[in-house]
């Protein structure tokens, strides 16, 4: 199994989490991240780092979880290696109230 950027990503973009990724599995659209599940190593480094919990491994999701590596997988071909933190969305607060964190 490998690990996916949940939905809680979404209008937040924050990327405390690729500054701990030892092997860039990180992709970026303009409004979130997606992990590359054949570049993941699994490691879990990044998992404690979202302040959202977006990031969990594919195994601990009830329902949906080969639809969300599939789409993490399919948006990785699409968008750029995102490895450096910068600033998260200007929703990201909103969005992490709205969430309950």
């Amino acid at each position: 199994m490998t690990h996916v950027v949940t939905d809680h990503c979404q209008d937040c973009r924050y990327t405390e989490c690729v500054s701990v990724c030892p092997v860039d599995c990180f992709h970026g659209s303009d409004q979130r991240l997606y992990i590359d599940p054949e570049v993941c190593i699994d490691c879990a480094a990044c998992v404690p780092m979202c302040p959202v919990r977006a990031i969990t491994d594919s195994f601990d999701l009830d329902t949906g979880a080969a639809e969300l590596v599939d789409l993490n997988r399919r948006r990785c071909t699409e968008l750029p290696v995102v490895a450096d933190k910068t600033d998260p969305l200007p929703t990201a607060d909103a969005r992490r109230q709205a969430l309950g964190y």
